[in-house]
């Protein structure tokens, strides 16, 4: 009962501050700039925690915490409801090596570039790099527990999803218009390529035929490697304790739950109802987490990450759509080529 009574306050804050980006994100404007439930989250939380400083500490902070740590975890582990083996093997070997290509390239470029060339923090670095190569804004809170990054660094890397994967919702229908690429090719290049799942589906809608269903299908792929993600990175990522020991960040048990839920639910035959209340507790569970990791930034923090942050980001967005480009064209050839020999 005690336990209840301390976390209560704060939950009742993020509650509310999820009914206001739930609210927001059916007005059409936001909806057509595909800003998911997760994004709007932590934006408003960022807002209510810089008008309001000390919202996060005191008799709210439990439960405040409650969301951006436990919540977090489950929300990463119950995402494994939206992938299933069938749908990956739908889309062809070339889909499924452009996506292998992509995410480890991006995330060896971003830390090639941020750390070796830039001098960047890695935490900063490896938060960018997620967003950039696997799902947005999951894959930077998920990453952020594995390091236990503060708030404003995972704050700023997501606020570089927000931007380069709005900028990708302007560049991306006209690159079409203007290429004049088959549907379900351009649907590969837009799931490879794009930041957030909701911004691959604003796209892919705005095109037409086949693409959102091809775009999509290509980007749940990619979210499939945010569990061996984490996984390495709780490997090899090393922190200093007060006492100035170097230690290994803990593999996250959640990224096992997500590979694990991701490839043995489609064979549980759940009725189709569970599955979907299920995937909607889990948009909960992530965008109570975003508010939370929102509430805890202000603007004094960004200043600090979020100019290296963009810096990274931009080059990353143009190796997306530059290097992608050229990436699914020549495995696009390749794998036609050797078809038919």
């Amino acid at each position: 009962m005690n336990t209840i009574q301390k976390i209560l306050p704060g939950f009742l804050v993020m509650n509310l501050l999820l009914a206001a980006a739930l609210a927001i994100s059916h007005v059409h404007w936001f909806n057509h700039l595909g800003m998911s439930m997760l994004t709007l989250s932590i934006l408003i939380g960022a807002i209510v925690g810089n008008i309001f400083p000390d919202i996060h500490r005191h008799g709210t902070a439990p439960g405040i915490q409650l969301a951006q740590q436990n919540m977090l975890r489950w929300g990463v582990a119950l995402y494994g409801f939206n992938l299933s083996l069938h749908e990956i093997l739908q889309v062809g070997p070339a889909a499924i090596l452009i996506d292998i290509i992509m995410v480890t390239g991006t995330l060896l470029l971003g830390w090639i570039i941020g750390v070796r060339y830039f001098k960047m923090d890695p935490q900063t670095v490896l938060l960018t790099s997620a967003g950039s190569a696997i799902c947005g804004a999951a894959a930077v809170v998920a990453t952020e527990p594995v390091l236990e990054a503060p708030a404003h660094k995972t704050a700023a890397a997501v606020g570089t999803v927000v931007l380069f994967g709005t900028l990708a919702m302007v560049v991306y229908p006209i690159l079409e218009h203007v290429l004049g690429i088959n549907h379900d090719l351009f649907g590969i290049y837009t799931g490879s390529t794009v930041h957030e799942v909701a911004q691959v589906v604003a796209i892919g809608k705005t095109i037409g035929g086949h693409t959102a269903d091809t775009a999509v299908i290509v980007k749940m792929i990619r979210v499939m490697f945010l569990a061996p993600f984490l996984l390495i990175v709780g490997r090899l990522f090393t922190q200093k304790t007060h006492h100035g020991e170097t230690v290994k960040a803990k593999a996250p048990t959640f990224a096992i739950a997500f590979i694990i839920i991701a490839l043995i639910h489609p064979y549980l035959h759940l009725p189709e109802a569970l599955v979907q209340a299920i995937q909607q507790l889990d948009i909960y569970l992530l965008a109570m987490a975003m508010g939370a990791l929102g509430v805890h930034t202000t603007l004094e923090k960004l200043k600090k990450a979020g100019k290296d942050a963009i810096t990274l980001a931009s080059i990353l967005f143009l190796w997306l759509m530059i290097g992608g480009g050229c990436i699914n064209a020549i495995v696009q050839h390749l794998v036609h080529h050797a078809s038919i020999s």
